[in-house]
């Protein structure tokens, strides 16, 4: 599209109220349709690229590439909603036997203990956020609202009242 060429400023047009006035927008004449590139055909073309398979004379297969004698580190990418959550103990082993032995040595003894310090810390966060509510709503019943103000109990007894 291109500004009509012929259109004039009305005469009753303020810039000012208005705004700056442009015309209206017509259709290029101009405009033969999406460029597209010409393809001409390439006499030397052989097909897709396959890429060759060559043998590596080095390599070496490994049966025992997984099995280490000692894991330095181990990391973990995860997101998380919520906080608090604790890892500890971790095995890395191919026995399920040996797996539920480290798990009666360690997870069990301490799953209980753990959910009980989580419950307690919970109640006393219950508690905390209870005393809260409690000390702001008797500051809200004693406070008064200043002279020529409304006060926000005010605003909710009035339903007619509408915020933009």
């Amino acid at each position: 599209h291109i500004p009509d060429p012929d259109a004039k400023k009305p005469e009753d047009w303020d810039d000012e109220i208005d705004g700056t006035w442009e015309p209206p927008m017509i259709d290029n004449p101009e405009y033969k349709g999406v460029w597209k590139a010409r393809q001409i055909d390439n006499p030397a073309y052989k097909g897709a690229w396959v890429h060759p398979e060559i043998d590596n004379p080095d390599y070496v297969e490994d049966q025992n590439l997984y099995l280490y004698k000692d894991f330095g580190m181990i990391g973990f990418d995860l997101w998380q909603v919520k906080s608090g959550t604790i890892f500890d103990n971790i095995i890395i082993t191919d026995s399920v036997q040996r797996a539920e032995e480290f798990a009666k040595e360690t997870w069990v003894k301490t799953t209980e203990p753990e959910k009980k310090m989580k419950d307690d810390q919970d109640e006393v966060d219950r508690k905390k956020e209870e005393e809260e509510r409690k000390k702001r709503e008797a500051e809200e019943k004693t406070k008064k609202p200043d002279d020529g103000e409304e006060s926000d109990t005010d605003d909710k007894k009035s339903p007619d009242k509408d915020e933009l």
